[in-house]
């Protein structure tokens, strides 16, 4: 089981993380609609809606990440962080650092990956 003090760290972290790509997703929907407002060129419009939707895709992928984080913290709340949900043994520290959203240990992830390679996933 982790310290106090090195779960604090995790969720300090992880809430730094959250409040950062909630302000990201917020700045990015204004900056879209002034865009998308201004520009009365079919070209310009075209090349700022591609860039839009290119924008959207990273979106997409944070507000997945913000469910990640979401879940973690409340692993904190109730006791289970740094618990591999597959083997139920602990992940390690470091693994934690590189990923604090992870829920599964090193080995455990390994064979996910091998075997969704195996399927073709």
């Amino acid at each position: 089981m982790l310290k106090e003090g090195t779960l604090e760290y995790f969720k300090s972290l992880l809430i730094q993380r959250l409040e950062e790509l909630l302000t990201e997703g917020t700045n990015t929907l204004t900056i879209m609609n002034q865009l998308n407002e201004r520009l009365p060129d079919p070209s310009d419009r075209a090349t700022i809606e591609s860039e839009i939707g290119f924008t959207l895709k990273i979106r997409e992928r944070e507000r997945k990440l913000i469910r990640k984080i979401e879940e973690a913290l409340e692993k904190i709340r109730n006791g289970t962080f740094g618990v591999c949900e597959h083997c139920e043994e602990e992940i390690s520290e470091g693994r934690l650092k590189a990923r604090p959203v992870t829920n599964l240990c090193i080995d455990c992830k390994k064979r996910q990956e091998e075997e969704e390679q195996i399927r073709g996933l």
